[in-house]
Formats: C-alpha cells, sequence, structure tokens
C-alpha cells in the first residue's frame, strides 16, 4: 500500500483517516462547497461511508483511488478534500477533482492544491496525462486550473448528472512532458 505525504509550501496532501469525517463533512455537507459538484450536500453518514470507500482503496493493489485530506502546513487543520482517480483502462492518465472549505476561497489555495495534486501525479505516480473537469459557471476553478499549468481543453456537452438536471462540464488538463513544475 502507498501511502501518500505530500507537501507544499501553504499545504500538504495526506491520505484520509477515520478521524477527517467530520472535517470533510464540513466540505461535502455545505451547500456552498457543493455548489459545483455533482450532487447535493452530503450527510455526515454519507461522508462517513466516503471515508470507509477511500481506506478500501488505499489498501487495493493496483491502487486506482486517492482521496486525501488537504491540510493546512502551518495548523496542520484539514481545509479540503483531494481525489485522484487512476483511469482503469488507460493507467497513466487520471482524474483529479477536490474541494476546499468555503473560508479558504480566494486565497490561491485552490491553485496551491492543483499544483500539488500535479506534483504528487507526475513525480511520485508517474503518471502522464491529468485532467479535470468543472462546471462551466465555476470561473475560480477555470483561474485556479490555468494559473497551476493546466490548459482547458473543451466542452463535454451534459456530461454531469446533477441535482437540478444535466450539466456541461469544461475539461482541463496537464500532460507530463509539457508541465512545468512552478
Amino acid at each position: 500500500m502507498r501511502l501518500v505525504q505530500c507537501k507544499g509550501a501553504r499545504l500538504g496532501l495526506r491520505d484520509v483517516t477515520e478521524a477527517d469525517a467530520a472535517a470533510l463533512h464540513g466540505i461535502y455537507g455545505d451547500p456552498a462547497a457543493t455548489q459545483y459538484m455533482p450532487f447535493a450536500p452530503l450527510t455526515f453518514p454519507q461522508v462517513t461511508a466516503l471515508v470507509e470507500e477511500a481506506l478500501r482503496a488505499a489498501e487495493a493493489e493496483p491502487r486506482q483511488l486517492y482521496v486525501l485530506a488537504v491540510v493546512d502546513a502551518d495548523h496542520r487543520d484539514v481545509i479540503g478534500v483531494a481525489r485522484m482517480h487512476i483511469e482503469a483502462d488507460q493507467p497513466q492518465s487520471a482524474e483529479i477533482g477536490l474541494g476546499l472549505r468555503p473560508d479558504q476561497w480566494g486565497r490561491g489555495m485552490g491553485t496551491d492544491l492543483i499544483k500539488l495534486l500535479l506534483s504528487f501525479g507526475f513525480k511520485q505516480l508517474r503518471l502522464h496525462r491529468i485532467w479535470g473537469a468543472r462546471a462551466p459557471a465555476n470561473l475560480p476553478a477555470q483561474l485556479a486550473m490555468l494559473t497551476a499549468g493546466m490548459v482547458e481543453e473543451g466542452l463535454v456537452e451534459q456530461h454531469m448528472r446533477t441535482p437540478g438536471g444535466w450539466r456541461d462540464s469544461v475539461i482541463h488538463s496537464a500532460v507530463k512532458d509539457r508541465w512545468i513544475d512552478r
């Protein structure tokens, strides 16, 4: 089992633990934090089930799902969550997703988090391509992805089913041989 420990200047990444359920509920249960996610705010039991799934996924060989707690480098508080899902049919490619507590918004934390995920994926997991999808209206995510070095590939129509109906997605990606570790 590969345990994740990544450190950046302001953020760190580590595997989630059972003790993180309450902090993760502060993200997944928050209507503002989930406004662009393809699901309604989750209950505490639903978040606990996600943590249990993450713990099982961490033991899988080969590991294809990384659910990571985003921690503030200074205080070690869990301030967000990041997911990296390695594609089964393309094991050198992975999809990322992330969420931060709303009190962390507007401080460049999303950009720092994406940079840390790209570094982890390219350097430690030796991936070739990392991509993520965002809601077209999620302009802060667009800025974070572009600033972190990802490129905007285009629009996928009716890509995600959400509680409000089908939603388009804008795809961003980074490829290892064109990625610059900033």
